[in-house]
């Protein structure tokens, strides 16, 4: 083992991190300093300093991130549209950047000689920590013990943290790999990596209900937005952070944002999970919504076309790059006139669209309508005329060519 004096580990309190702070203390006899980030799981950080403490780490920071995760890497992702492989709404995704780079604060002025993650080799959390890392401190030592250690599985993990007296909340039976945030909660292992198994969602669901068990009536609810960034409830004033949270209760309770995913990592395997993400879920709709009567056509065609590339950039941890940048100035130019209000109707896990208004509204009801209007429909024969005639002419030559044959 490299000789390393004080490591600075992401510290979570799960199965992973639990183990990490007394296996480094036996190979490598440093001193560690755990670092926890708040960024909306809520009581997952209760009780967090005692057990760090008690196995075997000097401190614990607790830092509290919410308002800037949601500020700085949520509402960015949300106006870029970003939806990996249509259906993940990037949840753990863009939280690992945010928490990297505190880290590397502190580990620097902490003077560390290491920061250490509990990513396996396997997941794509691993790159996302360690390119932040990178982009923040290239010349720090990364260790990553699920790359080192002889563990082999989480059935391994536990057994070391009961040899170690390492006090768990799961057992092996609830023994699911999670990740939770103010916008997400993802579900892995256990009965999930086979496909061809239908989730129990009743036993894992933390975040919401089943559709089957949400109310019998719709709910209706409004978000308005300034420039892309959701600013009220209801009609209620509030900061992006409670929009999500208020959105989240409202979802959840409907069944809305649950979403069963066989998606394919960075690191080359597909892997299966369950989403819970419902204020997530109707925000990307209503955003959406109000896109469609605020931007033109060729600038909405190149915005959904770049949320593809904007989402792979987020997914494959490549947050801190100048092309994220690029884009997020272009996102920013379109949103400039991306300000309403969006209705929304929730039943049984459906989001329904029941009304969008915009001062800088695109839809001109005077021009479409099936009503008297303006409009010279006459002026459509020429259009047709222009828009067809490579049809026209191709048609007509082929037929030359055929009676040439004859």
């Amino acid at each position: 083992m490299k000789q390393i004096k004080k490591a600075v580990l992401a510290y979570s309190g799960g199965l992973d991190t639990s183990i990490i702070i007394p296996w480094l203390k036996e190979n490598y006899g440093c001193e560690v300093i755990a670092v926890s980030a708040d960024v909306g799981q809520g009581d997952e950080l209760e009780g967090l300093e005692q057990k760090a403490l008690k196995t075997g780490a000097s401190k614990l920071y607790i830092l509290d991130l919410v308002d800037e995760f949601v500020n700085d890497y949520i509402i960015p992702t949300m106006k870029a549209g970003a939806v990996y492989e249509d259906g993940y709404l990037l949840g753990t995704s863009f939280a690992r950047p945010i928490i990297a780079k505190k880290i590397v604060e502190i580990a620097k002025a902490e003077g560390a000689d290491a920061i250490v993650h509990g990513c396996t080799g396997k997941g794509n959390d691993q790159v996302r920590f360690e390119l932040t890392i990178k982009a923040f401190a290239p010349e720090m030592t990364i260790i990553a013990p699920w790359r080192i250690w002889d563990l082999k599985s989480r059935d391994d993990e536990i057994d070391y943290a009961e040899a170690h007296n390492i006090p768990l909340k799961i057992n092996r039976e609830t023994n699911y790999s999670k990740d939770k945030n103010l916008w997400h909660l993802s579900h892995e292992g256990l009965d999930l990596e086979d496909p061809g198994n239908e989730p129990d969602l009743e036993s894992i669901l933390e975040m919401g209900v089943t559709p089957e068990a949400a109310p019998d009536e719709p709910a209706y609810v409004t978000v308005d937005f300034d420039k892309g960034v959701p600013v009220a409830v209801n009609g209620e004033e509030m900061s992006a952070t409670e929009v999500i949270r208020q959105l989240n209760v409202l979802g959840g309770a409907n069944g809305v944002g649950i979403q069963d995913l066989v998606e394919n990592r960075l690191v080359g395997m597909k892997s299966r999970g369950v989403y819970e993400t419902p204020g997530g879920t109707i925000l990307y709709r209503a955003h959406t919504v109000l896109e469609t009567i605020t931007l033109d056509k060729e600038t909405l065609r190149v915005k959904t076309q770049l949320a593809q590339k904007y989402a792979d950039l987020v997914y494959n941890g490549q947050w801190f790059t100048p092309l994220r940048e690029a884009l997020d100035a272009f996102v920013d130019k379109t949103q400039q006139t991306v300000t309403g209000t969006v209705r929304l109707k929730l039943y049984k896990g459906n989001v329904m669209n029941a009304g969008v208004w915009s001062p800088y509204s695109l839809y001109s009801e005077s021009v479409a309508t099936f009503g008297e209007s303006d409009y010279n429909q006459k002026d459509s024969e020429g259009f047709i005329n222009l828009f067809g005639l490579p049809i026209k002419v191709k048609a007509t030559l082929d037929a030359q060519r055929e009676d040439a044959v004859k």
